[in-house]
C-alpha cells in the first residue's frame, strides 16, 4: 500500500521535471514575492502568490513525447479541444481549429516530416480563443510541407487569446523538420489552427474531441 501511495504521489508531481526554463523563472518570481508578503504577515496574499507560482510552473510544462507515426498520418500539433473542422477562405483547404485552455500544454509541434516554408506573423486583436471572431487575433502562420511537396501541406497557425499575449516561434523558414519537433509556444489560453489540402486528406478527429500534440492523429493522406 505504501508503494502505491508513493507511486501515485510521484505521478502527480512528475510534471515538475518537464517545466521550461521560462516557467521556472515566473515561478521563482512569484515565490519571491510570496516570501515578502509572509515576512510582513500578509499570509493570504502570500498564499495567493504561492498558488500563482505553482500555476506558472504547471502552465509551462513540456513533456517529452515520442510517437512513431505511419507515413500517411498527420500528427496533431497541440493539446486541446477541436473547435471546428471546415473550409474557410480558401476553398481548397480544410482548417482544423484547436482551443487550448490555460490547463493544456501550450507547446506546439510539427505535423509532418518535411520542411518549413514561409512564416507569416500578423498583429491583431486579443479576443478569447474560443470566440468565432478570434480569427482576427494576433497570429503566426508556419508553413510546413511534407517531404518538401508543395501540394501536401500541414500548416500550423499559432493564435493568441484574451489572456495569451505573446507568441514564440522556434523554427525558421526553409528549415528541415521531423514530426513532433517543437515549433513554438503561445503563453496562456490560445488557439492553434491546422491547414490541410482538402482533396488530399481524410480527417480523423471530430469537433469537440480532446486531442494531444504529437500523440493524436489528425488526418490521413489519401
Amino acid at each position: 500500500m505504501i508503494a502505491d501511495i508513493i507511486r501515485t504521489l510521484t505521478k502527480s508531481v512528475s510534471w515538475i521535471n518537464t517545466v521550461l526554463a521560462i516557467g521556472l523563472k515566473y515561478c521563482a518570481g512569484a515565490m519571491l514575492i510570496a516570501v515578502v508578503f509572509f515576512v510582513f504577515n500578509c499570509n493570504k496574499t502570500g498564499v495567493a502568490f504561492v498558488i500563482l507560482g505553482i500555476f506558472c510552473a504547471y502552465f509551462f510544462r513540456d513533456p517529452n513525447r515520442y510517437t512513431e507515426f505511419a507515413d500517411d498520418e498527420i500528427a496533431c500539433p497541440a493539446d486541446g479541444t477541436v473547435l471546428s473542422i471546415k473550409t474557410e477562405e480558401d476553398p481548397n483547404s480544410v482548417v482544423i481549429r484547436i482551443f487550448l485552455s490555460i490547463f493544456d500544454i501550450h507547446v506546439q509541434r510539427t505535423t509532418v516530416k518535411g520542411k518549413t516554408g514561409d512564416i507569416f506573423y500578423n498583429k491583431g486583436t486579443f479576443l478569447f480563443a474560443d470566440n468565432p471572431d478570434s480569427v482576427r487575433n494576433e497570429r503566426n502562420l508556419i508553413q510546413i510541407f511534407k517531404d518538401g511537396d508543395p501540394t501536401r501541406f500541414a500548416h500550423v497557425e499559432q493564435i493568441t487569446g484574451a489572456i495569451a499575449r505573446r507568441i514564440e516561434c522556434w523554427v525558421k523558414p526553409q528549415q528541415e523538420v521531423v514530426m513532433g519537433r517543437r515549433l513554438g509556444l503561445v503563453r496562456f489560453g490560445s488557439q492553434v489552427a491546422v491547414y490541410l489540402p482538402k482533396d488530399k486528406v481524410r480527417i480523423i478527429v471530430k469537433e469537440g474531441q480532446k486531442v494531444q500534440g504529437n500523440i493524436t492523429v489528425l488526418a490521413l493522406w489519401k
